[in-house]
């Protein structure tokens, strides 16, 4: 089926968007939605570990009815997705309903797809010595965000947060007053993965947050710091020298920056209990989440 997709300006309503996802593309509203944030740049998993998370991804949106919401182009995080989602298809077991929210002054080629109510084609091969990217054809829908920059990111962000909040407010079962559980699911990532994680933790109520722990850079600094703090975000001093030294080794940081990121996370760690790390020996399946719908 060909993806459909939508430009819209980066200060969109988000119910604007969500009448337009259920009425116009008939997207039945989701029993959980799903937000992957995560390395832009291209980046290796281990072969197991990019096992279970594709297995365990895509099991969870097929079996509560999930939607997959990620940045939507063909590299980094996304492109593991889009090979899971590849590999989900080709053996054609329930349908997935992946969602990119992408900002579109980023877009290789992006005047294909100008026009009203039309089928376009469009090329999804990105050209090595061009800065921009190119959407991942393995999503089925788009929503493309326009800020009027050109090769910048960012565009997409608020407008995504506020179609996330909106998105959980709905509710599911009327009877119950049940709400949409959202989850933040961390692949690897640079140090805007700690705001990403501070800010879904400081939403009301919070989203709970899923780390890929061995995927590299943010997510294995969060997972050391999950596993060597205790309740309340208490670490011992040798575990705080330790994340200090890695956070500047891995971001390339000075002192300074490492502090500003250690204590981001610190600050984080104060709900460690809204955290699950995963890593090659557990898999991803709504049995290890334990998510409180929002009322």
């Amino acid at each position: 089926m060909q993806p459909f997709y939508i430009r819209v300006s980066y200060d969109t309503k988000p119910d604007n968007l969500l009448h337009l996802m259920v009425k116009d593309w008939h997207l039945e509203l989701p029993t959980l939605l799903i937000s992957v944030h995560g390395g832009l740049q291209n980046f290796d998993l281990q072969p197991k570990l990019k096992q279970v998370f594709g297995k365990g991804l895509i099991k969870a949106a097929v079996t509560t009815g999930a939607w997959i919401f990620t940045a939507g182009i063909n590299t980094g995080v996304m492109r593991h997705v889009g090979d899971a989602l590849k590999d989900h298809s080709s053996k054609s077991r329930g349908k997935v309903c992946a969602i990119g929210i992408a900002p579109w002054g980023i877009l290789e080629s992006k005047e294909d797809l100008l026009g009203r109510d039309v089928n376009k084609p469009y090329q999804a091969m990105s050209n090595p010595l061009s800065k921009l990217a190119v959407l991942s054809s393995s999503h089925s829908h788009f929503i493309l965000c326009d800020n009027g920059t050109c090769g910048k990111y960012g565009s997409e962000v608020k407008l995504r947060r506020q179609l996330e909040k909106h998105i959980s407010l709905q509710k599911i079962n009327t009877r119950l007053g049940q709400g949409v559980p959202l989850l933040c699911l961390i692949v690897e990532g640079g140090p805007n993965m700690i705001t990403v994680v501070l800010e879904s933790l400081r939403e009301e109520p919070p989203v709970p947050v899923v780390v890929c722990d061995g995927s590299g850079r943010a997510s294995d600094i969060i997972s050391f710091a999950h596993k060597h703090s205790q309740k309340g975000g208490i670490i011992t001093d040798d575990a705080r020298d330790q994340l200090l030294v890695t956070i500047q080794k891995t971001f390339n940081y000075n002192k300074g920056q490492s502090q500003q990121i250690y204590l981001m996370i610190m600050e984080c760690m104060k709900k460690r209990e809204l955290f699950i790390v995963i890593s090659i020996h557990v898999f991803f399946s709504c049995n290890h989440l334990q998510i409180k719908s929002p009322s």
